[in-house]
């Protein structure tokens, strides 16, 4: 059975071998990878690790009206990789694909429902953790705090990316999930949330996001590890973002991810299961020397960053501002209510 990733990357290569080697140990046969105006390396690893037979690279060049992602998942859809896979998952190169389910494999999940035709894998936020400087190390034992489950805000905590059965049931990719489904498929779509049980019939056609709940990640979810170290975020900010080109990040990015409220090191048995084959990637004669490289890329990039005003200013805030708190009862209350409000308001007929 082949199961497909479909990842972006522009100057990632710092992250690139840990991202693939848990990836491919959990069970993904398959890595479409594709690349754009690296200055890092990046697409040289890419290029060596496509030699290697561990994935099929890509190099895109712009300009990407729609940004680079778009323009990726584009190109994705007449690929040769899409008309052979079984099931199909856009991902980004921080995040992880975690199983609560035996061995914690993707052959795990789908035995337990071979019923599913989807699986929406919720975010999990994993906090910065107070890290500062960027170490070459693996960001899943570097950040180990995260959310807790059942915050109805931020929205992006209940969020989600898609395992998707490849049987023509959708038309296009999308970021979150597949898009333009088949009108006579939609009856015998079934989405299966990280509570494990379906999730309402809508989700076949619409839904970015799972109800808030206790058991939200009682069976899968994805480690979304969107901050890093202080000076990881820098880099990033100075990148721009995958999906909409000139977009920046700036502080309310930040504070809307920033949860170190539970511990979560859940993903630490499917993490040492990938060691070995990390180890392998880190040694390899070519390898090895690129991922050194573009370690060494992302700290002179960060240095370089704090020569401009912006940044410099951007990561004075990141050193003031502690970890973000989940809203208590009585606020989130408050938020909801006006929430509530502002759809009736959108909803009423216009009137003269």
């Amino acid at each position: 059975m082949r199961r497909l990733a479909i990842l972006t990357v522009k100057d990632e290569g710092a992250y690139l071998l840990e991202w693939l080697a848990f990836h491919r140990s959990v069970g993904f046969t398959d890595v479409l990878a594709f690349s754009n105006d690296c200055s890092d390396g990046t697409d040289a690893m890419l290029d060596r690790l496509q030699a290697m037979g561990l994935l099929t690279h890509v190099p895109q060049a712009g300009p990407f009206p729609k940004g680079p992602q778009w323009a990726a998942l584009n190109a994705a859809e007449g690929h040769p990789l899409m008309a052979e896979a079984d099931w199909v998952m856009p991902i980004d190169i921080d995040e992880f694909v975690t199983i609560h389910l035996d061995d914690g494999s993707l052959d795990a999940l789908l035995a337990a429902f071979p019923q599913a035709t989807a699986f929406a894998m919720t975010w999990r936020l994993f906090g910065n953790g107070g890290v500062i400087g960027f170490e070459d190390a693996p960001v899943t034992a570097q950040f180990t705090r995260a959310a807790p489950p059942g915050m109805a805000w931020p929205w992006r905590a209940s969020m989600i990316k898609t395992l998707f059965r490849n049987d023509k049931s959708y038309a296009r990719l999308g970021v979150h999930r597949p898009r333009q489904p088949d009108p006579e498929r939609l009856a015998a779509q079934v989405w299966i949330g990280g509570t494990g049980a379906p999730l309402p019939a809508r989700y076949a056609r619409i839904g970015l996001y799972t109800p808030p709940s206790s058991q939200q990640y009682r069976t899968h979810q994805l480690n979304h590890y969107a901050l890093g170290a202080m000076e990881s975020y820098i880099v990033k900010c100075g990148r721009g973002r995958a999906n909409r080109d000139a977009s920046t990040f700036d502080m309310s990015y930040w504070v809307e991810r920033n949860f170190d409220t539970v511990e979560d090191r859940s993903i630490a048995p499917a993490a040492a299961r990938a060691a070995p084959l990390l180890a392998e990637l880190r040694a390899d004669r070519v390898l090895g020397p690129l991922h050194a490289a573009a370690v060494r890329w992302r700290s002179a990039r960060f240095a370089a960053l704090m020569r401009d005003e912006p940044f410099r200013a951007l990561f004075g805030r990141l050193l003031l501002t502690p970890p973000t708190r989940p809203m208590s009862p009585e606020r989130l209350a408050i938020f909801l209510h006006h929430a509530r409000r502002a759809a009736e308001t959108v909803a009423q007929p216009a009137r003269d």
